[in-house]
């Protein structure tokens, strides 16, 4: 095949995948989502079940690197497509848990007055927008991979991943900026529930673990823009710096930071026969009971 890989229209990979970095990451995520998978069934913290996810989608489409990795330059599209979507879509999963511990924080300090956006509808707006960059990056995942046997559906392909890219970190912004608004708000005219939970910690971790997932999205807008011979996709290092260790370093703050807390909150509020007896899941959409988290021995 020799250099075809450099100069063809569209190709797989502008480089040698490296194996050994592929494998160091399926460890460390690979690790990091059983100690989340842990931490969730032994706290009962199911709101974090999208994180999870992501997080074996993060370890899975390294996978498919390893793969590709044993037989460059003759690189099978089915490692690849594993790979290309599943590493643009965990970060979507990870924003999803944050957007549920958002309203969490917000029914346990009864700041739904602070709040631009009403809790009930707070989930339902985020993970709507997510949902939307998940379609628009999967298709677009989908239709340029075709771009051996069909190259104008190269570009078209790039086009659709970087509109739902876009997406993401218009809706991401606003989900920031909701955040902020909410604390600073809270922190002028607190709640008397807002007296007795330490809120502030929470939002502190997700104002740093958004500020990952925004690094990262906006990486991959300026990656996608240049298109599939850019300067970036044709450097692997700027995966692993801009976007593995990025999504990594989201792992491990929830790690340090884990939300069990929120979880067993919401659990006393409800004993205490208060909102949260019914907590609304707007992921679901529908009301659901709390479940009592197991206490940390």
């Amino acid at each position: 095949m020799g250099t075809d890989y450099k100069t063809a229209s569209w190709s797989e990979y502008r480089y040698y995948p490296n194996k050994g970095a592929a494998v160091l990451f399926i460890v460390l995520f690979a690790l990091a989502t059983g100690f989340h998978v842990y931490k969730m069934f032994r706290t009962r913290t199911w709101f974090f079940i999208a994180f999870v996810i992501g997080g074996c989608f993060e370890w899975i489409g390294y996978i498919g690197r390893v793969i590709n990795s044993t037989q460059s330059p003759n690189w099978t599209l089915g490692p690849y497509i594993i790979q290309s979507l599943l590493l643009l879509l965990a970060p979507a999963l990870f924003a999803a848990s944050m957007y549920m511990m958002l309203g969490r924080i917000i029914l346990l300090v009864d700041g739904d007055s602070h709040s631009i956006i009403k809790r009930r509808f707070l989930t339902k707006i985020f993970v709507s927008g997510d949902v939307t960059c998940f379609l628009l990056q999967g298709a677009g995942g989908g239709i340029q991979s075709t771009g051996k046997t069909n190259p104008s559906n190269v570009k078209l392909g790039e086009d659709v991943i970087l509109g739902g890219l876009l997406v993401q970190v218009i809706v991401f912004a606003l989900f920031i900026v909701t955040g902020i608004i909410f604390h600073l708000r809270l922190s002028k005219m607190p709640t008397a529930a807002s007296q007795s939970m330490p809120w502030r910690s929470h939002m502190y971790v997700l104002y740093a673990t958004n500020t990952l997932i925004m690094i990262r999205s906006v990486f991959r807008v300026i990656e996608y823009a240049m298109g599939n011979n850019g300067y970036l996709l044709r450097n692997e290092v700027f995966l692993y710096v801009f976007d593995a260790v990025l999504m990594l370093a989201v792992m491990l703050v929830y790690i340090w930071k884990y939300p069990s807390e929120i979880a067993e909150l919401l659990h006393k509020k409800r004993r205490g026969g208060e909102e949260a007896g019914q907590v609304m899941m707007e992921d679901l959409g529908e009301p659901h009971r709390l479940e009592t988290p197991r206490k940390e021995r």
